[in-house]
């Protein structure tokens, strides 16, 4: 078969698995779907860190190994504020970046207490208007409006993009990556 005709229907055999998935499942269960899928591979980047290297970074101006792998571990929570108001504000809500993380052990619990109030505020939503504008305010005045359903689906690409970084500089320190969607070039050989 001709390749260039093969992706028409490939793309027509996603389509369809699409409307498949989101014909018996609700919107919440799909971002319960994904947040468990994403969170497993999470668990995976953070566990590879070396807790002797979290002071560690490539560049002057980016975070600390440490502080990627705290940010990662704190996104969860952000699931939990998209839920429980219509907006949130950093200075009105007090927004602070945490401490930079002394042992490895500190950013796993954090982690499992971020990724288990995730999935329970995730079970408990069920009368949450996802169709309402959600909105990321500083100082009273909104920077960032979407639905919230768009808002949940934003904070789980923010979390493979941070892991995305996570797997970079573990990389730079020559440490084995852990395959996310299958084996990776590490577990291969």
């Amino acid at each position: 078969m001709d390749p260039l005709r093969a992706i028409p229907l490939f793309s027509l055999f996603v389509v369809r698995m699409a409307v498949f998935i989101f014909a018996f499942m609700n919107t919440l269960s799909l971002i319960q779907w994904q947040l468990d899928r994403i969170a497993h591979g999470n668990l995976k980047i953070i566990e590879c860190v070396p807790e002797d290297r979290l002071p560690w970074k490539p560049h002057e101006r980016s975070m600390t190994l440490g502080r990627l792998a705290q940010h990662l571990a704190e996104l969860p929570q952000w699931i939990c504020r998209v839920l429980e108001r219509d907006y949130y504000d950093f200075v009105y809500q007090g927004y602070k970046i945490p401490p930079p993380p002394g042992t490895l052990q500190e950013i796993t619990e954090l982690y499992h207490a971020t990724y288990a109030a995730a999935r329970a505020a995730l079970q408990q939503a069920g009368s949450v208007d996802l169709d309402a504008e959600w909105q990321m305010r500083r100082n009273g005045m909104a920077f960032a409006k979407y639905p919230r359903a768009v808002a949940l689906a934003t904070q789980l690409s923010h979390m493979v993009h941070h892991r995305g970084q996570l797997s970079v500089y573990l990389r730079l320190l020559d440490v084995p990556i852990p395959g996310m969607y299958g084996p990776s070039a590490d577990d291969r050989h």
